[in-house]
């Protein structure tokens, strides 16, 4: 199972009275990480546009293992977990890993796609789908 992986920067600004990563970044980088794999495989915001249609999300959860600080080397792989037969709802989990080893937090989101004109679930067109089949599967998809 090929990862697909995408490296994010720690700004100060992303940082808590803590010093380490604010909770809500996470959750940043995850969304980050889909729409930019989304991007590189032709499903840009403009397409959406044109498309009348977006991505929603039902559920998102974090689970926090390790501290994240400015200056760590940040990667997130992402995964199909699961998904119907259509692609019309999906769950991708975003596993943010530090200095190449070091599991930090894994964000889980379910979703599905809307009509943005009727504001309903839809079906995704052919694209979508040929990208969503392009992300890489967990070992436990299903």
């Amino acid at each position: 199972m090929q990862a697909y992986s995408q490296k994010v920067e720690v700004r100060w600004s992303d940082l808590d009275p803590n010093f380490h990563l604010r909770h809500s970044v996470y959750y940043d980088f995850a969304a980050f990480s889909r729409i930019t794999f989304l991007k590189e495989h032709g499903i840009t915001p403009a397409v959406m546009m044109q498309l009348n249609i977006g991505p929603v999300i039902f559920r998102e959860e974090c689970v926090f293992k390790r501290e994240i600080h400015f200056g760590d080397n940040i990667s997130i792989n992402i995964y199909l977990e699961k998904c119907t037969q259509d692609f019309s709802r999906w769950t991708i989990r975003h596993e943010l890993i530090k200095d190449a080893a070091t599991l930090c937090a894994v964000l889980t989101v379910d979703g599905a796609w809307i009509d943005t004109l009727q504001r309903k679930l839809t079906l995704p067109p052919a694209s979508i789908t040929a990208a969503f089949e392009a992300i890489p599967k967990a070992a436990n998809f299903m």
